[in-house]
């Protein structure tokens, strides 16, 4: 199972994901770097797990509060070549997910930048079309299937579990009062996406603690876990990392 490291980013910060009330949310302290600053930060998760890819929420975006199209040129500046970025930034449908990939691309400066990979939450997306929109436009798009309290979030999930063979091959299970809340993965609705899944690779999101947790998540079936917290905390190691999981994504 691989596990890919998280950054929230609000306000030009990287900020600490909680129970996913963003009114809470505050810069980042972390055990790994005394900054919050986003490029900063993401080197730090990369040399803490080993992993190859990031996930990246613009919560900034997603809250209709600025985008940080500058921010994540420099991210993918700073991670470079072979590297993939997985960002969600409240996609509602495929023409301005490409316009803004369009702009971040224009502003990189290095030759060999990180590639970004869409992520289309349910908790925005309006179009599911969307998503073959931007698979037979070589995105490689990754849909989130976003909960909260046990409550789907969004127009667009109950029409996407009704027509789940429309699924790109990777799905994300989101459940966002999981989230920094030091209370375990929920595997429960793991389980119930799972059951529509068919042979797609199937990501889970949130409440991984320590090892163990990994584990359990493995063993549930999940072909990798979005992790942040546990990181930063320090109760996650890179030796839970690489032999509980494998860290390449």
């Amino acid at each position: 199972m691989q596990v890919i490291p998280v950054l929230d980013l609000l306000d030009g910060h990287a900020v600490r994901a909680v129970r996913g009330e963003r009114s809470r949310y505050r810069p980042i302290r972390s055990s790994l770097c005394a900054t919050s600053d986003p490029v900063a930060i993401a080197r730090a998760l990369v040399d803490a797990t080993g992993a190859r890819t990031l996930y990246v929420a613009d919560l900034g975006a997603i809250l209709s509060r600025g985008a940080h199209d500058h921010a994540l040129a420099a991210l993918c500046d700073a991670l470079g070549d072979g590297f993939c970025i997985w960002l969600d930034a409240g996609f509602t449908a495929f023409s301005p997910m490409r316009a803004l990939v369009e702009r971040i691309v224009r502003l990189t400066r290095s030759a060999t930048p990180a590639v970004i990979v869409p992520v289309f939450g349910t908790e925005t997306l309006l179009d599911m079309g969307a998503i073959a929109e931007a698979a037979a436009s070589g995105f490689e798009p990754i849909l989130s299937l976003d909960y909260r309290g046990g409550r789907a979030l969004g127009s667009a999930l109950d029409s996407a579990h009704v027509e789940s063979a429309w699924w790109p091959s990777r799905v994300i299970v989101m459940t966002l009062d999981h989230v920094g809340a030091n209370a375990g993965p929920d595997l429960s609705t793991f389980a119930s996406a799972q059951a529509l899944a068919g042979a797609r690779s199937l990501i889970g999101a949130g409440g991984v603690r320590y090892d163990a947790d990994l584990v359990r998540c493995a063993h549930a079936g999940a072909a990798a876990w979005l992790v942040a917290s546990a990181i930063h905390d320090g109760t996650l190691f890179r030796h839970d990392v690489s032999g509980g999981a494998s860290s390449e994504a």
